[in-house]
């Protein structure tokens, strides 16, 4: 049996759309029958809420749509993360270059943007909903469930 594609997501603090793209990727995979396929994990680049569950406005519109993020809690990503996971998706320019800034040369190829898998959606980053409304956890949800099926159709083929 092959390896699970080991998938981590970023943003900056871990506490509104890395774990939510943990939680809807997670939740489409198992729809899908390939949890097997895959190890998945959220963390922050910054390190403001360490062992936090997420916000719970993120918590409060994903289950909205049916996913549970309420067993998460932040971390924030190591240097071991960096050999561990296979693809570290940012969900922004700026926590991109942070992971770009704190990554070994070897492992820079593993770096990327969650939006470049969206296929519907218009945006090259996931806007950050903390001090906004609903209607920003709700676009959240959108690009990050039009992302994760761009990504798992990708690595459905690995």
């Amino acid at each position: 049996m092959a390896k699970p594609v080991s998938v981590l997501f970023v943003c900056m603090g871990n506490i509104c759309r890395s774990p939510t793209a943990e939680g809807v990727f997670r939740h489409r995979v198992e729809a899908a029958g390939l949890a097997h396929r895959f190890h998945i994990d959220s963390a922050g680049t910054h390190s403001y809420h360490v062992g936090e569950p997420p916000d719970a406005r993120s918590m409060e519109y994903a289950a909205k749509r049916g996913y549970d993020l309420s067993a998460q809690r932040s971390r924030k990503v190591t240097a071991q993360d960096f050999e561990e996971f296979d693809c570290l998706l940012a969900m922004d320019h700026d926590n991109l270059k942070l992971l770009k800034a704190a990554c070994p040369q070897q492992h820079q190829h593993k770096l990327g943007l969650m939006m470049s898998h969206a296929t519907r959606s218009g945006s090259d980053v996931v806007p950050d909903p903390y001090y906004g409304g609903g209607r920003g956890f709700d676009l959240v949800l959108d690009y990050i469930e039009d992302a994760s099926d761009g990504l798992i159709a990708m690595l459905k083929g690995r």
